[in-house]
C-alpha cells in the first residue's frame, strides 16, 4: 500500500517538473552513495526564513568521502538576528561574496543527484530546500530520506522502554561516542551527522 502511494506521489511530483535538466533527481540511485546534509538558516520557520548556508558530504561503503564535501553560502534578503548569529556564527559580512540563491540551490541539486539523503531533523532542512525549488522547478525533493534521530530512537527504546529518550544533537553525539567538531556550521554538522549515522548502522554494540 505504502509503495503504491509512494510511487503515485513520485509520479505526480515528476509531472510538475518545469526543467528537464533536473529529471536526474528522479532516477534510480545506483552509485551506492548517500548524501548527509545540513542547512544554516535565519530562523526556524520555512515559510518566512531563508537559508544562509548548505553543507553536505557523501558516504559510500560505510566511509565518509571527505574529498567530496559541498559547501555554499547564499545571498539573503532577511536581516540576520543576533540570536541566530549566536547559533551559526554567520554574520552579514560573511555573506558579502555569497552565491546567488538560484545558482547555489542548483549546485546543491547537482551534488546530491538522486542519492538518498541523511540528516538530523531532516524534515526541516528538506522543507527549507523545497521552499526554493518548488517555485524554481515546480517540484519538491524526491530523494529517499533517512532520519538519524529515528534510528537512534529505535536502537535506544529497547533499552529504556518506559523512559524519555533525549534526542538532542549533542546528546546523540555523546552517546554514540562521536567527537564534537566545535563550530556548528553546516559542513561540520553534516560530517558529525554522517559519523552518527555510521555508528548507528555499523556498530553492533549497544548505544
Amino acid at each position: 500500500m505504502f509503495s503504491f502511494f509512494s510511487n503515485f506521489k513520485r509520479k505526480r511530483n515528476l509531472a510538475k517538473l518545469k526543467d528537464d535538466d533536473f529529471k536526474f533527481l528522479f532516477d534510480e540511485s545506483l552509485s551506492g552513495e548517500y548524501v548527509v546534509f545540513d542547512t544554516e538558516t535565519t530562523g526556524l520557520n520555512p515559510k518566512e526564513d531563508e537559508i544562509l548556508s548548505i553543507g553536505a558530504v557523501k558516504i559510500k561503503d560505510n566511509k565518509i568521502l571527505t574529498s567530496q564535501i559541498f559547501e555554499v553560502y547564499l545571498k539573503n534578503s532577511k536581516e540576520i538576528s543576533s540570536k541566530s548569529i549566536e547559533i551559526h556564527q554567520i554574520r552579514p559580512c560573511d555573506l558579502q561574496n555569497a552565491t546567488d540563491v538560484e545558482h547555489g540551490i542548483k549546485e546543491f541539486l547537482n551534488f546530491i543527484g538522486s542519492r538518498p539523503l541523511i540528516g538530523y531533523y531532516l524534515e526541516f532542512d528538506v522543507a527549507m530546500i523545497n521552499k526554493y525549488i518548488k517555485p524554481m522547478l515546480g517540484i519538491t525533493l524526491p530523494n529517499r530520506m533517512i532520519e538519524v534521530s529515528e534510528i537512534y530512537f529505535d536502537k535506544t527504546i529497547a533499552l529504556i522502554p518506559q523512559g524519555n529518550i533525549d534526542l538532542r544533537f549533542d546528546t546523540i553525539l555523546q552517546k554514540c561516542g562521536v567527537p564534537d567538531m566545535g563550530a556548528h556550521n553546516a559542513v561540520n554538522d553534516a560530517i558529525m551527522t554522517a559519523m552518527i549515522y555510521l555508528k548507528l548502522t555499523t556498530d553492533k554494540k549497544r548505544i
